[in-house]
């Protein structure tokens, strides 16, 4: 039958598939403007949500450098490879080979893939070098990505470790100047739009964000010379008595600037691996100890700014011990009479017993807690503790003598370094810093000039060929400081084999420049007093520090010294080298 045949039989049908086509048209026009621009928004969405992402970019930590610009700590780029395990199962054949480049265990590979697998992200290991990052991309596994952050070095490694600290894994400050100033050298992270394929791969940059600011460099007031210097005596020092610890700090004593603070046993901050915790704190800031002995400066102190004593003044110590209520203080020998030179100079227990029972409660409590002890430093650092120094109301006699010479109080290093900083200062106490000064601060006046200066010229005497620290001479230079030998009090009370060897001092006596507290706890070997222990430590960092600060000599001929006055100081007559030996019961020398 003909098509002219069957429009005769059926004369609507031509119309009807017309009207069906046409319908079919407009319904397809309709779902383009339907898409097109009705839903345009709400298509475009879901199109970005599967493929449109906002991604970090991340900012670098602001460096850390010495007071010369040295880098203690600078952020170096490293990368992080991460997984999509929807997209990475694809790829599962390939695992093992991922697994050795990255030295895991090719079943804990899986299992973190797989049990992540509803997951978009997930770490598979944080800071690699980015030449293993590009072995990685090479092998080009569907699902594995690479991304760019930032990894903390510390060059100077252990020799900076207390000062510095360390960052964790997302560069956070954990310790140190690093927890303590975090806010300031912490970066603030950048945002960009990418766009990326169904396997997770960034094919376009779409558009910034926000740019990424890098946290702001930070300079300290730490001298990495004399850091290295410190340390290196001191490591040798501990090793040597098998001590159990020691530290040493170094202050300007003109401004009050922290220029080295070291602890042994230290740690390697690059290695995380070997990190021990109890190698962690700085025991400058939060080990307290019984000073002993390097206390008797500021006893002698306030006895010289009560107006009834003078440098001159008499105390009889026979016959060798003092009777106080119940208990006794003893010297090891009868210094019989002495001045109060010769109380520094021989360490005298009996004598500074003498003297502070003498006093009002208040004036050795007022002096003790001018310079500092029983309060923080303030220095910045986190973890600082304030030691003890109990209210005088509640003294009694004999803790009033025990007092005089170092037991019934507790310090830490960087408190005692603090308080000698006031004598090198004429009397002026000033705040630490651990950032660099450009004008010293004004300071705070704690005892006269007059004092400070006769207390200075008696603790020459200490470091004579007569005195308890001759080891602590360094040639060329007059110093001043003083000793301690302090046995550790413990369950048990007071042990006969557990001791600290102290020692603190000033150089140049004259002009002071530089102060330096000295500890070794426990040491091991036989020898334990600080003149014998503690000392050379001292003498051997401050001839290094001297020169390389090129601070000139003070202890010349008396004919070819010139007068000098410097930052207020005087100079001071070399100090009659008294004679005789010996050391002062309870370990005080």
């Amino acid at each position: 039958m003909s098509a002219r045949q069957i429009a005769l039989i059926h004369p609507a049908r031509p119309a009807t598939i017309l009207l069906c086509l046409g319908l079919a048209a407009a319904a397809l026009v309709w779902r383009v403007v339907d898409l097109q621009v009705v839903n345009q928004d709400f298509l475009q969405d879901q199109g970005n949500a599967r493929h449109l992402r906002t991604v970090t970019i991340a900012a670098h930590r602001g460096m850390i450098s010495d007071r010369n610009g040295e880098p203690l700590a600078i952020s170096t780029p490293v990368d992080s490879v991460w997984a999509n395990p929807q997209a990475a199962v694809m790829g599962r054949g390939q695992w093992p080979a991922l697994a050795r480049l990255l030295d895991m265990d090719p079943a804990y590979l899986k299992k973190r893939i797989m049990t992540r697998a509803q997951r978009e992200f997930v770490y598979l290991r944080r800071h690699i070098n980015p030449d293993l990052g590009q072995q990685v991309m090479a092998l080009n596994i569907p699902g594995i990505f690479l991304q760019r952050e930032y990894q903390r070095y510390y060059s100077a490694g252990e020799v900076a470790a207390h000062v510095i600290g360390f960052t964790d894994v997302d560069d956070r400050g954990q310790e140190g100047v690093e927890l303590a100033y975090n806010d300031w050298l912490h970066g603030t992270a950048g945002s960009k739009r990418v766009l990326k394929d169904r396997l997770g791969r960034i094919v376009e940059d779409v558009e910034r964000i926000a740019a990424a600011s890098p946290g702001r460099n930070l300079r300290l007031s730490i001298d990495l010379r004399l850091q290295y210097l410190a340390y290196r005596s001191l490591k040798t020092a501990v090793h040597l008595h098998r001590a159990r610890s020691g530290l040493v700090v170094i202050l300007n004593a003109r401004t009050g600037e922290i220029l080295a603070m070291v602890n042994q046993p230290a740690y390697n901050p690059n290695n995380r691996g070997h990190m021990r915790s109890d190698h962690l704190r700085n025991r400058a800031l939060t080990d307290v100890f019984e000073p002993g002995s390097t206390i008797k400066p500021f006893t002698i102190a306030a006895a010289l700014e009560s107006g009834k004593y003078r440098p001159d003044s008499m105390i009889d110590t026979s016959p060798g011990y003092y009777r106080v209520g119940r208990n006794s203080v003893r010297d090891v020998v009868n210094y019989g009479v002495i001045d109060l030179t010769r109380v520094i100079q021989k360490s005298s227990n009996v004598g500074a017993s003498k003297i502070a029972l003498s006093l009002e409660p208040e004036r050795l409590w007022s002096m003790f807690s001018r310079v500092g002890f029983g309060a923080l430093t303030g220095c910045g650092l986190p973890g600082e503790v304030s030691g003890l120094l109990t209210d005088y109301w509640r003294w009694h006699d004999f803790e009033r003598a025990t007092l005089s010479f170092g037991y019934g109080l507790s310090v830490t290093t960087l408190q005692l370094a603090h308080a000698y900083s006031t004598l090198a200062a004429g009397g002026l106490l000033r705040p630490l810093s651990l950032l660099p000064l450009k004008q010293p601060p004004a300071g705070k006046r704690v005892m006269s000039g007059r004092t400070a200066a006769q207390v200075l010229a008696m603790m020459e005497t200490v470091v004579s060929t007569k005195g308890t620290a001759r080891l602590a001479h360094v040639r060329g230079y007059r110093v001043a400081g003083k000793t301690g030998t302090v046995q550790k009090n413990g369950a048990d009370g007071y042990s006969d084999e557990r001791y600290l060897a102290l020692f603190a001092g000033i150089a140049p006596a004259s002009r002071p420049r530089l102060v330096m507290a000295v500890l070794i706890n426990e040491p091991r070997d036989g020898e334990y007093y600080g003149g014998r222990v503690a000392a050379p430590v001292f003498a051997e960092v401050m001839t290094g520090a001297l020169r390389l600060l090129g601070i000139a000599p003070d202890d010349v001929p008396a004919s070819i010294r010139p007068a000098h006055h410097e930052l207020g100081h005087t100079v001071l007559p070399k100090p009659l080298r008294v004679s005789s030996v010996s050391t002062a019961s309870r370990r005080s020398p």
